[in-house]
């Protein structure tokens, strides 16, 4: 299993370090992060979707290499978004949790909420498990 300090060793270089994503928990069965509002929001005051879809697919895909054996890496396959509720300041959580952790493939369910703890948005993630 890959570490999480590995993974994200050139945080500052990466798109999830300029969105203001942290990760906050990380175990086999469930990651999960944070995204500030601010700085995130799209022309009408809204967190973009976009920044909800990076979100998702940063806690996604970070689970999936840690399901990985360490000769493997995970790259994203499929990512669907599905936005339940415009959001305009705060932070923003995601909970990763695993649908299928397979050999060759990992799919997760990524809920993201509002610091009222509603839904914001539904996101799957499918990675392909291939050799490094």
């Amino acid at each position: 299993m890959t570490s999480l300090p590995d993974l994200i060793a050139d945080a500052p270089e990466q798109l999830a370090a300029k969105l203001g994503i942290e990760i906050t928990r990380w175990d086999a069965d469930r990651l999960e992060g944070t995204m500030p509002v601010k700085g995130n929001r799209q022309p009408y005051g809204l967190l973009h979707g976009g920044a909800n879809a990076v979100l998702a697919e940063t806690l996604g895909s970070i689970a999936a290499a840690l399901h990985a054996s360490p000769d493997r890496v995970a790259v994203g396959l499929e990512l669907s978004c599905t936005h339940h509720r415009a959001v305009t300041e705060g932070l923003v959580t995601g909970v990763c949790t695993p649908v299928h952790r397979g050999r060759s493939t990992a799919t997760y369910e990524i809920v993201l909420t509002d610091e009222k703890d509603r839904r914001v948005s539904t996101a799957r993630l499918t990675c392909f498990l291939r050799d490094a």
